[in-house]
């Protein structure tokens, strides 16, 4: 039987209009798909846990509630840790805090006034309700709020369920997907899921490592230089290094307006900017790369235009849930030799390819030319 050869361009074509359904389902499915998306990779991650839990001759059902309540616990401590952080800093912003920041806007006003003759509306310093009506829309309603917070607890509840029975039925959806391909071997494509999983598996741990090193290095660095609430602002700024390239410029903003703000010479707002770069430059060219290893090599071109549509698409959670979601569709472009070129799209640049090619025709033999017989 003659096989029917679809010319590349028609691939392309195919994978494009594959490309915009599945961005169309991702928009319109947003309430329900982002929470369970979230739900797989913690449930990926708790996987191994679960696994040896079972080793121990303890009912699934029951591995997978202690390991959900381990991690809500701790979720639970990070959370209730930053919220007196977040209270200790909200107390302090008393009435000195105010009149140095009302100072400084006037003082800002005033320059910008007389040398480029623009009014920023701050001649009696910064008031907090112009900014709250600036950020807030006009058309929000009590009723948009009150279905705005509904929405957030639903998806708050939503993730204990999913990651549980996420947890449950792994073996049911990896028998699922064995049927879907059944043409394939079941071990070959048991072992490919379970690199998936592991590969998911590295990036969390290997990220928050990453995490937990920088707010250890930032809030160090802010002691040093006697800011307040260092602890504060480290771990905010070492948490923000999940979302890449946007989040540390984002944490060393706020330290730098503080320390604009309280200290009474511009070497520290400089220091703390100096210091943050050079620790992100540390972390991009050292902890990263040793930390997370070869799990995820994503090019810079790639990592970039996926943060822009995952932020369009899901917002900060796009941003954060793109990095993992790309790096699994290189692992799966890899597993078919079509579909390799896509896998080398998105990975790191390879110098020496064109020269092994080169390589490769010269030791290659040339095919004898056959011999006609008259």
């Amino acid at each position: 039987m003659e096989t029917l050869k679809v010319p590349n361009y028609i691939k392309a074509v195919f994978i494009a209009v594959l490309i915009i359904i599945i961005v169309w389902f991702m928009i319109v499915g947003k309430a329900l798909l982002v929470p369970l998306f979230v739900s797989g990779y913690i449930a990926m991650l708790l996987t191994s846990t679960c696994n040896l839990l079972e080793r121990r001759k303890i009912p699934r059902s029951i591995s997978a509630f202690i390991c959900l309540a381990f991690f809500v616990a701790l979720i639970a401590g990070i959370f209730f840790l930053i919220y007196l952080q977040v209270m200790g800093f909200m107390d302090d912003l008393g009435d000195n805090l105010t009149n140095t920041v009302n100072d400084l806007a006037i003082k800002a006003n005033a320059w910008v006034y007389d040398h480029l003759g623009y009014d920023m509306g701050m001649r009696n310093g910064f008031e907090v309700q112009k900014a709250v009506e600036i950020v807030q829309p006009e058309s929000t309603s009590a009723t948009q709020l009150l279905m705005s917070t509904i929405s957030t607890l639903s998806d708050i509840i939503l993730l204990p369920v999913f990651i549980f029975f996420l947890l449950i039925y792994r073996d049911h959806l990896a028998v699922f997907i064995t049927k879907v391909f059944r043409k394939q071997d079941n071990s070959d494509l048991l072992e490919k899921m379970t690199q998936l999983r592991r590969i998911v598996h590295a990036y969390i741990v290997g990220a928050g490592k990453v995490m937990l090193i920088l707010a250890v290095v930032n809030t160090g660095i802010l002691f040093a230089l006697g800011i307040e609430h260092a602890i504060f602002f480290g771990v905010l700024a070492g948490f923000l290094n999940i979302i890449p390239y946007l989040g540390p410029m984002l944490g060393a903003v706020l330290p730098f307006v503080f320390a604009l703000i309280t200290k009474d010479s511009a070497f520290y707002p400089i220091a703390v900017v100096v210091a943050f770069t050079f620790v992100q430059l540390l972390e991009g060219a050292y902890l990263t790369p040793k930390i997370t290893g070869s799990n995820v090599s994503l090019n810079a071109l790639v990592t970039f235009i996926g943060l822009l549509i995952g932020g369009a698409i899901w917002g900060i959670m796009g941003m954060i849930l793109i990095i993992p979601t790309i790096a699994i569709l290189k692992k799966l472009f890899e597993m078919s030799p079509d579909t390799q070129p896509y896998a080398y799209l998105f990975g790191e640049e390879d110098s020496n390819w064109f020269k092994r090619r080169e390589r490769r025709k010269k030791v290659e033999p040339i095919p004898e030319e056959p011999i006609v017989e008259h």
